[in-house]
């Protein structure tokens, strides 16, 4: 077996305090939280406890942190404004990085993330735990077999009904882009995984409700041409009244040569096929069940990753492609044009 790798967990509290107490204890064995960060002593101290960490390896200021701890990565597990300052803290440092999406909060912050990163030759693995799901692992595999043929369009919907303030977390009701930078960022990506094609342009419109409780925008509505000539469609709203596509619930459905498949609320994935004579035949998918999924299988591939083994897919070189989507959404919004995705992309990497 490696030896354990050593991390430094920036964020102690909400998604980070899941991250210690439900996602990385089954990994006890390939890594060690060395050194803790937050803000908060209170939420720092229990975490801290709860993890045995003497209080010499708590901190509330992330830059004495890097500077006394060593490690052989650090996880980032705190609001998107803060990634770009851990990320540069970690590259002065050269340690590797495991992050949550999105990269950053603004495209120019996500740029400057993704040159330093590069220039200091560390490895950057960007959480997309949602692409690891049993229920979309089963609609992906029915993708890429190929049994219906090639891919025409793909539809996602998210609809959850945030009316009251705070219903998803209150910071949420309060930053601008609300559902893009913290919704779509997976729901783009997921279009993206499912087309198995890059987003080539993305059109279309976020906006506010005069009724809302959010300050920035909660409704999305886009369309997009993807690399490989699939076309996807995204309908996303913090005020959905409908039926509720929420986390783990949201629907996508794949139209393909042969037939159609599509996944919604109850997380079942059925295939669908119109044959003369027939009429509709519809067939349920048995679920893929992984060993890893969410955020697990994300930490499986990273400490793999670390260790030599294979490049997971949501690296920063790849989920670069996906965030661009999410930013060129800004754009397109804020223009009433279409944005050329790709060439934000290209623009990046060629400069390297």
């Amino acid at each position: 077996m490696s030896k354990k790798k050593r991390c430094l967990m920036i964020g102690a509290g909400g998604m980070a305090g899941g991250w210690i107490r439900r996602f990385y204890p089954r990994f006890n064995e390939r890594h060690e939280i060395v050194g803790l960060v937050d803000i908060d002593a209170d939420v720092l101290r229990q975490a801290g406890d709860y993890l045995g960490l003497p209080s010499d390896r708590q901190f509330t200021d992330m830059s004495k942190a890097f500077e006394e701890i060593e490690a052989d990565y650090c996880t980032i597990v705190i609001p998107p404004a803060y990634h770009k300052d851990a990320v540069m803290l970690a590259v002065e440092h050269k340690l590797d990085i495991l992050s949550e999406k999105p990269i950053a909060d603004t495209w120019e912050a996500s740029v400057d993330i993704y040159r330093a990163v590069k220039e200091a030759n560390l490895k950057m693995l960007v959480i997309q735990n949602y692409r690891y799901s049993s229920r979309m692992l089963t609609m992906r595999k029915v993708l890429r077999d190929g049994i219906l043929g090639r891919t025409n369009y793909i539809v996602g919907r998210f609809g959850a009904d945030y009316r009251e303030y705070g219903a998803w977390g209150a910071f949420r009701h309060e930053i601008p882009h609300s559902l893009l930078v913290e919704g779509a960022v997976h729901h783009l990506d997921m279009i993206r995984n499912l087309s198995a094609g890059d987003c080539k342009t993305i059109a279309g419109w976020e906006w506010n409700s005069p009724w809302s409780s959010f300050k920035g925008e909660c409704n999305n509505l886009y369309v997009m041409d993807m690399s490989n000539g699939v076309k996807g469609s995204y309908e996303g709203s913090g005020m959905g009244a409908a039926s509720q596509n929420s986390w783990h619930q949201e629907y996508y459905r794949a139209e393909c040569e042969d037939g159609a498949v599509a996944i919604g609320r109850d997380g079942v994935t059925r295939i669908y096929r119109h044959t003369a004579g027939t009429g509709m035949i519809i067939e349920d998918v048995p679920s893929v069940q992984p060993e890893f999924d969410g955020h697990q299988w994300l930490i499986d591939e990273f400490l793999t990753w670390l260790d030599g083994g294979r490049t997971p897919d949501t690296v920063l070189d790849e989920n670069i492609k996906s965030v661009a989507m999410v930013f060129g959404a800004i754009e397109a919004s804020g223009s009433n044009q279409s944005v050329d995705v790709e060439s934000m992309v290209k623009d990046i990497v060629e400069a390297e």
